[in-house]
């Protein structure tokens, strides 16, 4: 029996002409995803040609946004978004309260009634959570400290547009000018708010015991194939639960799903193995925002989309950039997350199609919302490519102070006394200075983040030859514990800008990570770097892999650096032992270790 399969042929024309016209957009020096974004158009129902299914479409995009966010998830921890939440609910908050207000406003002055001001200030107050993701992701941004800001930005807003959902719906009598006796109904808001709770509460609680350990059963079973299964079917589950028990979104349910299987050791797996066809998906995201586009709207509305971009890509980003300077204290981190914030997509396109069926608006407005969303999505690369620039040269700014910095020191030390004169590291640290706790003003000395087994014994060393040295450690009892003994130790979590300014990390000559954990060692790194670019490095590894890839990140800005394998490291002094139980002179043991040491890891 004949038939159009319409989800395959979607699928080849979608994918097909995205990647023709994303390698033309490379070709040119623009980025890929201005192709994907003329892609839709090409295929869309507004331009003559090749007509795809814009609902299959958008469902597959749908699927791509779930992959994405379960995937970020993966590398994004509770705890994380528990530390940044200082910075992100009240930013957030603000800026889609204060963008979305201005938006209304515009809409009022246009005549387009108190619902249509409903529709477009809730349009564009919230950042589309791919393009911010894939932006960042593609500019290795995405575990930096804007990168978890952006995270946790996206997951506020997401909460936020959940009861906005709600709201709208209940409102919408009063917005069309409903008489006396209509009024709006919060119990709708509020068993939104319970609902949200217990989601929360259950993914808390029970989620981060219950599917690491499902994880974990399957995959000493041994088969690939159903591991990769087990991982799609809780990613694509959690998401459709999320979204119908309990009214989250299929991507907020994913990313809850994704955080908390991070905290186990399962998790790089998940990430490695399971989700090879998130960046196809997701690129069907960006084709199908170009399905919706009616290029003649340009031609009758170019005043309203002309406003509307600037609110979305100027003042919102403008705007952002000054919550999250004032409130993280870090300029370079709010310039990212400003830039990243300038555009708007798939909740724009939810609540104007919700409009749309509420009487709120009409169709028109929804082409001008969707035009406005392409034009922001096209504008939002080389926005995010200026702000690296920018950010680069307030690096490389940074970069020559702290040189300075250290030139005159060393200057100053010429002419000091000897340190036989010196004061000890020890009687250094009961000097008074402003804050017991803090020493921003330090200079050539160490950092060093942890202090367990590992980390005492670099301590004695260090101390052992008089070199300054500051812990951050994340257990108060035992930074407490050293700071009684005189010692310069700082309670926190070293992953945050705030913990390594106070231990001096700009001054600092070295940083050593002990942290056990490889996610949280990279972004030690990552924001130790993003203030003192030329940082000299050492880091604990556990794996051959994350060696190769420590090794690797290292590297970057040319900056010195050690990543070691700790179990390798062992195997090796006990080879060299053996060898000289066997009569071999120390000589010979270091020669044969030595080549050993230059031989690739086997595998287990």
């Amino acid at each position: 029996m004949p038939h159009e399969p319409a989800l395959i042929a979607t699928v080849a024309a979608g994918l097909g002409v995205a990647f023709l016209l994303g390698l033309v957009a490379a070709r040119i020096g623009l980025p890929p995803i201005v192709g994907y974004l003329l892609a839709g158009i090409v295929v869309g129902p507004f331009t003559p040609g090749i007509v795809a299914d814009t609902e299959i479409a958008s469902q597959l995009a749908e699927l791509g946004i779930i992959l994405l966010m379960f995937g970020v998830g993966l590398h994004f921890s509770l705890r994380d978004l528990g530390a940044v939440r200082g910075v992100v609910l009240p930013g957030a908050l603000l800026q889609t309260v204060l963008t979305g207000s201005i938006g209304a406003a515009v809409a009022l002055w246009w005549g387009w009634g108190a619902g249509g001001a409903a529709v477009l200030g809730l349009s564009i107050g919230v950042a589309s959570t791919v393009v911010m993701l894939k932006g960042l992701e593609s500019r290795d941004r995405l575990d930096s400290p804007e990168g978890r800001l952006a995270v946790g930005w996206l997951v506020v807003e997401d909460i936020f547009m959940v009861f906005a959902l709600v709201l709208l719906p209940a409102a919408a009598p009063l917005l069309r000018g409903a008489p006396d006796g209509e009024g709006v109904s919060l119990l709708p808001v509020g068993v939104a708010l319970v609902k949200v709770v217990l989601f929360v509460a259950l993914m808390f609680y029970v989620g981060r015991r219950l599917v690491p350990w499902l994880l974990e059963r399957v995959a000493t079973l041994g088969s690939r194939e159903l591991f990769t299964l087990a991982v799609l079917a809780v990613a694509l589950g959690v998401g459709t639960i999320a979204s119908e028990l309990f009214g989250v979104s299929f991507a907020l349910g994913a990313f809850f799903a994704g955080a908390v299987i991070s905290e186990s050791e399962i998790s790089h797996r998940a990430a490695e193995d399971a989700l090879p066809m998130r960046d196809a998906f997701a690129v069907l995201f960006f084709v199908s925002v170009g399905m919706l586009f009616d290029p003649r709207v340009v031609l009758r509305h170019p005043m309203e989309i002309g406003v509307l971009v600037a609110l979305v890509v100027l003042w919102k980003s403008a705007l952002t950039y000054g919550l999250v300077r004032l409130l993280s204290g870090s300029s370079r981190t709010a310039l990212m997350l400003g830039a990243a914030l300038g555009q708007v997509a798939e909740f724009s396109f939810i609540v104007t199609a919700l409009g749309v069926s509420l009487g709120l608006v009409g169709p028109d407005v929804q082409a001008i919302i969707v035009a406005t969303s392409l034009i922001s999505i096209t504008l939002n690369a080389p926005m995010l490519s200026a702000a690296v620039h920018l950010r680069q040269r307030q690096r490389d700014k940074a970069a020559r102070a702290v040189r300075e910095s250290r030139e005159m020191r060393e200057t100053r030390e010429m002419r000091a006394p000897s340190a036989a004169h010196r004061p000890s590291v020890a009687s250094a640290a009961m000097q008074p200075e402003d804050d017991p706790f803090d020493f921003p003003d330090i200079a050539g000395h160490v950092v060093l983040v942890g202090y367990g087994r590992v980390g005492s014994t670099v301590a004695a060393a260090l101390d052992a030859a008089g070199v300054t040295r500051i812990v951050v450690e994340e257990q108060e009892r035992i930074a407490g514990g050293l700071r009684m003994h005189g010692e310069r130790a700082i309670h926190g979590d070293a992953t945050r800008t705030d913990v390594l300014a106070r231990a001096g990390i700009a001054g600092a000559r070295l940083l050593v990570v002990t942290a056990p954990e490889p996610i949280r060692a990279r972004r030690v790194i990552e924001v130790a770097r993003t203030l003192n670019p030329g940082l000299n490095v050492a880091v604990r590894t556990h794996n051959a892999a994350e060696q190769a890839f420590f090794e690797e990140t290292l590297a970057e800005n040319d900056a010195p650096g050690l990543a070691v394998y700790a179990e390798r490291e062992a195997a090796l002094s006990l080879a060299h032992y053996a060898l000289r139980s066997f009569g071999q002179s120390d000589d010979e043991a270091d020669a044969a270790v030595g080549d050993l040491r230059q031989q690739p890891t086997r595998p287990t």
